[in-house]
């Protein structure tokens, strides 16, 4: 706390508006530029000044790092919560960063009798509340008033008409980019015919929020901000975006995003006139060839969806089966019942997963078509990222991020037992938890996951969690509470209703993320045996034992060191686990109350909970289309 209040009397001594130099006509400042207080007053002062230092410390730590633009951090202990977010404009350096990050600080502090506050700088913002919920939709909730602010400068351009049709047509490009980009941002010039005057624009969203929440406040911000022109600069701010032009360089050239695979036709009128022009000769002759080229070869429908796979590469077969050293055993980084994934290299820099599925165009062209059109469009920081795809070889690829922590099954009783501290074991939970909300209510599709496991979650460098493997997802109609179907998935981990009745809905991924949940907490296998004193139990039934006992804290893993956690916020977080298990279905929650569950440590309302339903290995019921079948 003493630190803290040092650095901000620092930093308001000192001249906020430090220069930063990224060419040598470039002088961009870290002045706030707006700033906003919240209306709901703070318990305690003290405890919020405690909670907020430990935030922004969190935050700053996460900022340092090279390449690292976006964090978010919170503090719980205190009776006045504190959720933290940050975000640093893509063309700045760490320290560059960090010291816009410490401008911002200074200036929020003078909101310290309050709840929460939001400042804006040219390089930065930062934002802190005592909810979540603006992790992901930064409308969600307002305690800090604010609208979109317009800001546009105070001199003219020269050549007005020209300078205003460039303008357009350039923030009407990066409008229409930067949610189609994986980090939302996009940094992109235009050069006035004259040839004397280039206009420099960047536009980003909170790099956590969906697409169509960034498609809109980009919307909403062009539309102000192209009022601004013939001003020389202009920019726009808003909860979930910023957008900026400036005839005065503010990044460097070399810093610029190549957009123009992110534009849709007519985004462009001169790109599309001469696209147009030079090759629609060429495209038709191409979809002759490729139409005689079809019927001759009679290849699978699979490639019928190609015009699908928008924003991933297709990948020739022969070049990953090199990048792989022809699929190699020792290149094997992972192996399921739907394929194996191996470990490559492509254009000898970027590491990357290859997912090999079973041989044939069987079973493995469905599961291929189901993947690849599931997970082409999703873009989250837990799900997994869909990079390329081949099918023109003996096998179908699929080109995805490579995780190199691997799965999280190796750190809960693999040869990497024991290593997860529980914030990192926290920190997966409520990853995966809003992996799984944003494929529920977040996509414009719900998507069911139906195979929630541990090795199902792999880790980055960060141990922060991506949920993987969509071979066995399908999509769930708005109108329908639940769709029948085929029995796929891993017993165990399946919910009841499903496994015996083939009911499937989103409470499925529910109550299987209460398993995992409990496997992160135990440390235990939820499909293995577990020998307790009263008899041989899955771990499910042991933990809801434990808990009908009241002694549901013995659950926890001996490996973590009981100074890491509070008791009752254990017992919490393993009563959050078995309510997601509860049986009929509609007694478990959605996965977006489970996030705020997590978040808010455990105060939810308690609710009276049945003992769960537990599927065993030996015994299960199948169910097709001839009816029930025991087996």
């Amino acid at each position: 706390m003493t630190e803290l209040v040092v650095l901000v009397i620092l930093l308001m001594i000192s001249n906020l508006g430090t220069s930063q130099s990224n060419n040598n006509n470039t002088n961009t400042t870290n002045t706030p530029i707006r700033l906003s207080c919240g209306i709901n007053p703070v318990t305690s002062s003290s405890s919020l000044f405690s909670s907020l230092d430990s935030t922004i410390t969190e935050l700053r730590s996460q900022l340092w790092n090279k390449d690292v633009y976006f964090a978010r951090a919170h503090d719980l202990r205190s009776l006045d919560l504190v959720y933290g977010l940050a975000q640093c404009r893509n063309y700045l350096s760490a320290a560059q960063c960090v010291t816009c990050f410490d401008a911002a600080v200074s200036a929020i502090k003078t909101c310290s009798s309050v709840t929460g506050a939001y400042v804006f700088l040219d390089n930065c913002f930062l934002r802190f509340e005592n909810y979540p919920e603006f992790y992901e939709d930064p409308q969600a909730k307002m305690d800090v008033k604010i609208a979109p602010t317009l800001i546009c400068g105070n001199q003219l351009a020269s050549e007005t008409t020209i300078f205003n049709q460039i303008v357009g047509e350039l923030l009407s490009d990066i409008r229409v980019a930067t949610p189609r980009t994986s980090n939302f941002y996009v940094a992109s010039t235009k050069r006035l015919p004259s040839g004397n005057t280039t206009i420099y624009a960047i536009a980003q969203c909170v790099e956590s929020v969906t697409q169509p929440i960034c498609e809109q406040c980009m919307n909403i911000s062009y539309n102000n901000l192209n009022s601004c022109p013939p001003s020389k600069e202009g920019r726009t701010l808003d909860f979930g975006c910023f957008l900026r032009y400036s005839q005065t360089p503010f990044f460097q050239d070399n810093q610029t995003t190549n957009i123009i695979h992110f534009l849709s036709k007519g985004s462009s009128r001169k790109l599309g006139m001469i696209i147009g022009a030079s090759v629609g000769v060429g495209i038709i002759l191409l979809i002759i060839a490729s139409s005689l080229r079809y019927k001759l070869r009679k290849k699978p429908k699979i490639d019928e969806g190609k015009h699908e796979l928008e924003g991933v590469k297709a990948y020739k077969y022969t070049d990953l089966r090199l990048a792989t050293h022809n699929f190699k055993e020792e290149y094997k980084i992972g192996k399921g019942g739907y394929g194996e994934v191996f470990k490559a290299v492509l254009d000898n820099k970027n590491v990357v997963a290859v997912k090999k599925l079973h041989d044939g165009y069987g079973k493995s062209k469905l599961e291929f078509n189901n993947e690849v059109k599931l997970i082409s469009n999703i873009r989250h920081r837990n799900l997994m990222q869909l990079l390329g795809w081949s099918s023109d070889g003996p096998q179908v690829l699929l080109v995805l991020e490579y995780m190199p922590q691997g799965s999280l099954d190796r750190f809960l009783w693999g040869e990497k037992r024991g290593t997860l501290n529980w914030k990192q074991r926290f920190d997966i939970m409520v990853g995966i938890a809003r992996g799984l909300v944003h494929l529920h209510e977040e996509f414009h599709v719900k998507i069911i996951h139906r195979d929630i496991k541990s090795n199902n979650i792999l880790l980055d460098d960060n141990f922060q969690p991506k949920i993987a493997d969509f071979g066995l997802a399908r999509d769930q109609p708005e109108d329908q509470s639940h769709v029948s179907t085929l029995f796929a998935g891993t017993l165990g981990y399946t919910a009841p209703e499903y496994a015996t009745h083939g009911q499937l809905s989103d409470k499925v991924d529910t109550y299987s993320f209460g398993i995992v949940a409990l496997e992160i907490i135990s440390g235990r296998r939820g499909t293995a045996v577990n020998l307790d004193p009263h008899g041989n139990n899955y771990l499910l039934e042991h933990a809801w034992e434990l808990y009908e006992s009241g002694m549901h804290i013995e659950l926890v893993d001996k490996a973590l060191d009981p100074n890491e956690y509070e008791e009752e916020n254990m017992m919490n977080m393993i009563e959050i686990a078995l309510l997601c298990t509860q049986s009929p279905a509609n007694l478990r929650p959605i996965m977006s109350e489970v996030v705020l569950m997590l978040s808010s440590g455990g105060s939810f309302r308690r609710l009276q909970m049945t003992r769960p339903t537990v599927i065993h290995h030996h015994r299960r019921i199948h169910v097709d289309a001839k009816g029930l079948h025991q087996m």
